[in-house]
């Protein structure tokens, strides 16, 4: 696949000191989506064969303010952790990923949703939306740009894999990435186990959960 490479006049590097160690902060401005993402860089990963990766998808609600509907807070401390205790590894933030690419807007209305009974795929198409929009294009180019082309990457999401293997980049190795289950995001990670087809082995012996649902005229009512 041909792919554009990043020009250095959109880039912008500096030391980030964080809760979990100090990184160096890559800024990026993708050439193909038009938005601003982040690398964060631990260590000297340039050439290095199998660097352990995140890539993580933007969640406001998850990241920021810490939601507990679902795991991605959890799972964006425990990758600066994870790559943190490696010694060298890569975390790229990517933006515009907010509900699996439908916007913050969109997925605040999916929450209602989920409220009601409908699961995270659901709750999307009963609104006339796509289930999964995001493209992981940019963390490969920013991948390239830092001199890494063979990857562990931290993913409960086989999908992921297959896409960055698709831009050219070497997943050598998939590493899950697994946090505790509760009753407020029980619901949430069934159905990406049952629905998504997420590897998520913390929920051996629990059953499928039958979610509402409701066509697309209902849930605009």
């Amino acid at each position: 696949m041909h792919d554009q490479g990043i020009d250095r006049d959109d880039i912008a590097e500096a030391d980030l000191r964080t809760r979990s160690g100090t990184f160096r902060a890559v800024a990026f401005r993708d050439p193909v989506d038009g938005n601003e993402h982040m690398a964060l860089v631990r260590g000297d990963v340039a050439g290095r064969p199998r660097v352990l990766v995140r890539m993580h998808s933007e969640c406001m609600t998850g990241d920021i303010f810490g939601a507990t509907r679902c795991e991605c807070g959890d799972q964006l401390r425990a990758s600066m952790d994870a790559v943190v205790r490696e010694g060298a590894g890569v975390l790229v933030y990517l933006r515009g990923h907010e509900g699996r690419g439908i916007g913050l807007v969109a997925k605040v209305r999916t929450h209602v949703l989920q409220d009601q009974g409908l699961d995270t795929v659901d709750s999307a198409t009963a609104i006339g939306l796509p289930v999964d929009t995001r493209d992981y294009g940019p963390a490969a180019r920013v991948l390239r740009y830092l001199g890494v082309g063979s990857v562990r990457l931290l993913s409960n999401n086989p999908a992921k894999v297959s896409a960055l293997r698709s831009y050219g980049i070497d997943v050598a190795a998939r590493v899950p990435l697994l946090v505790p289950v509760s009753d407020d995001n029980l619901r949430y990670l069934t159905a990406k186990r049952d629905r998504l087809g997420h590897d998520l082995p913390q929920l051996d012996g629990v059953p499928p959960v039958k979610a509402a649902r409701a066509d697309a005229g209902e849930a605009r009512r």
